[in-house]
């Protein structure tokens, strides 16, 4: 039987899946006898994962929404063949993949998650070069001041956490100081999240005025690779006693594409954005808790006079979490928002257009308890909005069977009263996954 044809069957794919895992993770140790102990490390897993959709739909297969092998190599190496790079602390970071997809009928891609030079040439300062992720802020889940790239289809189907934040190429330079630090991040080239399409995941389609999958006719227009397009990004950052306090300043696109471009051709495209912020974290209440602001300043619509492109925006999220003992976690979010020149953008709209609401509150819940010596994880995470009256639940159950095998079953579940709310136009691609990973 061809591989190909084996794969098509995610049962079968599974069985591939483990046999990989046998045989990188016996490679991996050939390779640590070959370099020797002073050599770089290998590190890595393979992880197969299968998702049973739960409703019908128009996207490529009603059935499932996830059948997947994932691969993954990565290594660190000291760059210190020279003096000045061996006195600067040079080191070189590889994190490469491989992707087969039986949802594509069995395509096999290939990437690089991570691969950048990172390097003291200072004591107060640290650069890292390359393709990176990039994070901060203070949210679970919920992202004010971090704008960097996320992949929420990769998030919505049931991966791994790890693929929630996609890499950047990019420069960044840290600056150390006792009473405060700066970060100065510089992305040549923009990178947008990833988003359902149609494909593979169904969404409420603006042109379509209705969630739509492969009958999607809502076009993403990319920016153009050129300095022009380039973001920028920076964050001043310490502590005072107990507490870690942030500002944040964002200069680039917006990462959803909110923007209407050429509506004959129903193309969208990422407006311009400028985003300023702030934060806050500490012990509250027995545990801790942040407070963290944002101000969105969509700077091609400065008045909010223009229906094609996204008003201003005020951002807060409180957050606050507490170890409960006996391994038990828990975490609660509020997030707030609200819009500027609320009356110039209702006169802006058009009769057919469906106006968003003023303000926007969204709470989220985290749970989370360990068993059995911390190898079995129950976990379970909530959004629910009362304003938009939606809801997305993520509960899962991981057991780590071994200290190379893991086990993960979870689900996503969303339902939502209006077809086009953040969470309601989802509810189609609700699924129950399992991933089983062999690390090494």
């Amino acid at each position: 039987m061809e591989i190909a044809s084996l794969l098509r069957k995610p049962g079968k794919a599974l069985v591939v899946g483990v046999c990989l895992c046998l045989f990188i993770g016996n490679l991996s140790a050939w390779a640590a006898f070959r370099l020797g102990r002073r050599g770089p490390w290998i590190r890595g897993f393979i992880e197969a994962s299968y998702g049973k959709k739960m409703n019908e739909d128009s996207t490529k297969h009603d059935e499932y929404n996830l059948a997947e092998m994932h691969f993954q190599l990565k290594s660190r190496v000291d760059l210190d063949f020279n003096d000045l790079l061996y006195n600067w602390g040079t080191q070189l970071n590889v994190k490469a993949e491989g992707l087969l997809d039986n949802y594509f009928d069995t395509t096999l891609s290939f990437s690089v998650r991570e691969l950048n030079i990172s390097l003291t040439p200072f004591d107060w300062m640290d650069v890292k070069l390359g393709r990176q992720i990039l994070t901060w802020g203070t949210g679970d889940y919920l992202f004010i001041n971090d704008l960097f790239p996320k992949d929420y289809l990769s998030f919505y189907i049931g991966r791994n956490d790890e693929y929630l934040k996609k890499p950047s190429d990019a420069i960044r330079i840290s600056i150390f100081s006792d009473r405060a630090s700066l970060d100065l991040v510089w992305i040549p080239e923009f990178i947008p999240n990833t988003v359902p399409i149609g494909e593979r995941l169904s969404f409420w389609d603006p042109y379509l005025q209705k969630i739509a999958g492969r009958d999607a006719v809502m076009r993403i227009v990319d920016r153009s690779r050129k300095i022009g397009n380039s973001e920028y990004a920076a964050r001043l950052y310490g502590n005072i006693n107990s507490y870690e306090w942030a500002l944040y300043y964002f200069n680039g696109f917006y990462k959803n594409p909110k923007g209407f471009a050429d509506q004959s051709n129903y193309e969208v495209y990422y407006p311009n954005l400028n985003a300023y912020g702030g934060s806050l974290r500490g012990p509250a209440l027995g545990g801790i808790g942040s407070v963290e602001v944002g101000y969105y300043d969509s700077r091609e619509d400065k008045d909010g006079t223009i229906r094609e492109i996204p008003n201003d925006k005020v951002y807060l999220l409180i957050g606050y979490e507490k170890d409960m003992g006996h391994d038990f976690r828990i975490g609660l979010q509020w997030q707030y928002e609200y819009m500027m020149d609320y009356s110039k953008y209702l006169h802006s709209l058009m009769s057919a257009d469906i106006p968003e609401d003023i303000d926007r509150s969204l709470f989220t819940i985290r749970l989370t308890k360990q068993l059995m010596k911390q190898t079995l994880t129950l976990s379970l995470f909530v959004f629910w909005s009362p304003d938009e009256e939606d809801t997305y639940w993520r509960p899962s159950v991981s057991y780590d069977i071994n200290d190379h095998w893991n086990i993960t079953v979870g689900a996503n579940l969303i339902a939502g009263k209006d077809d086009w709310t953040t969470f309601g136009q989802m509810e189609r691609n609700n699924n129950a996954y399992v991933r089983l990973k062999y690390s090494f």
